[in-house]
């Protein structure tokens, strides 16, 4: 059984280690609401995410071997009638781009910002003697 875990593009630009298909990482994982990822990754994609991955809390690591990685991209921008003047995803702009390395960096796109990873992965239960998972 795979899993769908979004990797923020900050969690890994502040402490993130570089991750590719077939790496095992040891990654603390938290239930992710799917609404949250709809205006980033399209209602679609957002109801497949299973977890999120978060580096800033003291949970216990899971040990998951990466099978595929996308790239998330969407527009930002300030509401129609909004008075904060916060940027927010702009719902329909999503542009998924399959990678083979995620560092927490991406490709500038056109009129779209790099927001995150959407990681397929598979639970880890036994490593083999002298395995380590990466991200601890």
């Amino acid at each position: 059984m795979t899993l769908t875990i979004w990797v923020d593009d900050w969690q890994m630009q502040c402490c993130g280690e570089s991750f590719a298909p077939g790496d095992v990482v040891a990654w603390t994982l938290l239930e992710a609401d799917p609404e949250d990822y709809a205006d980033v990754v399209g209602s679609e994609r957002a109801d497949e995410i299973d977890f999120r991955e978060e580096h800033h809390e003291g949970h216990a690591p899971t040990s998951v071997e990466v099978v595929s990685i996308v790239e998330a991209h969407c527009r930002y921008g300030v509401p129609p009638g909004a008075t904060d003047k916060v940027n927010y995803p702009v719902p329909g702009t999503t542009v998924l781009v399959p990678v083979e390395k995620a560092d927490g960096w991406a490709k500038a796109r056109p009129d779209v910002s790099f927001a995150g990873y959407l990681v397929t992965a598979r639970r880890v239960i036994d490593l083999p003697e002298g395995a380590a998972a990466r991200g601890q």
